[in-house]
């Protein structure tokens, strides 16, 4: 520890960057300026080693004090305050970024450059005032989050994919693939994530439908939700997942770990990149052959996205049930052709229909969750495979969102509807133990 906080002082000494919301004055960056130099001189890092986190962060505040009461400069009580937490954040936490990610409103955090610093909140982007001092002040936040999980991130390999300790996902991308400077994209994923209860308060689906997703779960029917980027998949996953029993084995597969499943027997497996001899490259199909090795209960794929579609497929076709994935598509039609170019990337040689085969067989049940245009997210479908009808998969909709309009402050406002199917996976619910009422299908409900 000692040696890291060395390096991060003299990482910083040439400046810090500005919080968010206000622009500092040059005269207050010199002053964090020689606060970094007189850091580096009055801590005795050798007794920080071992030191309890919070208790260092106490005694660097105390210093700090103390330096800034012998530069004897006129500053408010706020911009003291400041000074003290700009230069602890810069050297225990991630710099400009530690007052948004400390803002549970703030559900992304788009960095295009070191100058312009964009959020999201409430589904809307706005841009805030946060910057870094220069592109080498960016690069130096992005290694450091990189390196937490033992990734890296140079000219040789100049995009990235990572996390945060809280399990929000980072992508990172450099020059001389991005022309105007390091690019940093963070979608949140709070300490304190979303239950399906929060997602029935926010009218993403009703009680009625979190009835029957419940019992498919439970039923171990495999899942496959669809939706576009940042329409909500990975939160409905884990959502979906709190129904699985606690007495199951989960193996989970990603690219980078972001599933916080509550189970007390879970195994996380995460994707590893070649490195920079190109060699050593973990793929999510060499982990999910591996998985079926680990007499796993359920195996949960964070996104298929690739040939590992196949394994997966299989995997379900052959007694390991209950499985769940998300996929990127615009609806479960689209879902469905998705999986089959996925299984055409494996170049396996087999038929149109064998994959199509493959795919009616495995999958249950498609949920599509679509991000609104108000930014609220929502399940607008719930569909159930059928099978095969000559060369075509067979599915019927069982749950649909019907837009009706839009509300005074702009909100997009519909119902979620039954479409009176009652759907042939009843049979399987009942024989697991939950009989639902049969009104709970029909159109009226």
């Amino acid at each position: 520890m000692a040696m890291s906080l060395k390096t991060r002082l003299q990482e910083q000494q040439s400046g810090t960057a500005a919080r968010a919301g206000v622009r500092e004055s040059n005269e207050l960056q010199d002053i964090k300026m020689r606060v970094h130099r007189k850091l580096i001189n009055k801590l005795d890092l050798t007794k920080l080693e071992n030191a309890d986190p919070a208790a260092v962060q106490n005694d660097v505040k105390k210093v700090i004090g103390v330096i800034l009461d012998e530069e004897n400069v006129p500053l408010s009580g706020m911009e003291r305050e400041r000074v003290q937490v700009d230069v602890l954040n810069e050297l225990f936490g991630l710099g400009p970024l530690e007052p948004l990610l400390a803002d549970k409103t703030v559900s992304d955090i788009l960095v295009n450059g070191h100058r312009n610093v964009f959020i999201e909140r409430r589904g809307k982007l706005e841009r805030v005032e946060a910057t870094f001092r220069d592109d080498a002040h960016l690069m130096q936040i992005i290694d450091r989050i990189v390196s937490r999980i033992g990734r890296r991130v140079d000219e040789s390999s100049p995009m990235v994919d990572a996390r945060l300790e809280d399990g929000s996902r980072v992508n990172a991308i450099i020059p001389p693939l991005s022309i105007d400077g390091p690019i940093l994209s963070i979608r949140r994923f709070g300490a304190d994530p979303l239950t399906i209860k929060n997602l029935v308060e926010l009218k993403a689906l009703t009680p009625q439908l979190v009835q029957v997703l419940e019992a498919c779960v439970k039923a171990r029917l495999n899942i496959l939700i669809s939706g576009g980027t940042g329409a909500g998949k990975t939160t409905m996953l884990n959502c979906l997942s709190g129904f699985i029993p606690i007495d199951e084995r989960l193996v989970t597969i990603e690219d980078s770990a972001e599933l916080l499943l509550q189970q007390p027997h879970v195994v996380r497996l995460e994707t590893r990149p070649p490195n920079i001899e190109g060699k050593g490259e973990v793929t999510q199909r060499n982990l999910l052959r591996n998985a079926l090795r680990m007499r796993p209960d359920r195996i949960i794929v964070g996104e298929v996205r690739g040939d590992e579609a196949i394994d997966m497929l299989q995997a379900m076709n052959t007694g390991h049930d209950g499985g769940m994935t998300t996929i990127h598509a615009n609806s479960p039609r689209d879902a469905l052709a998705r999986l089959e170019t996925m299984i055409a990337m494996a170049n396996l040689r087999i038929s149109d229909k064998a994959m199509r085969q493959q795919v009616s067989s495995a999958i249950n049940v498609i949920i599509q969750v679509s991000r609104m245009g108000d930014g609220s997210r929502k399940v607008t479908s719930v569909s159930e495979i059928l099978g095969m009808e000559g060369e075509i998969i067979t599915m019927q909709e069982i749950f649909r969102f019907v837009r009706t309009g839009v509300g005074p402050r702009g909100e997009v406002v519909g119902q979620f509807r039954p479409t009176g199917i009652r759907p042939r996976f009843s049979e399987r619910l009942e024989q697991y133990g939950f009989k639902l009422p049969p009104h709970i299908f029909e159109p009226g409900f």
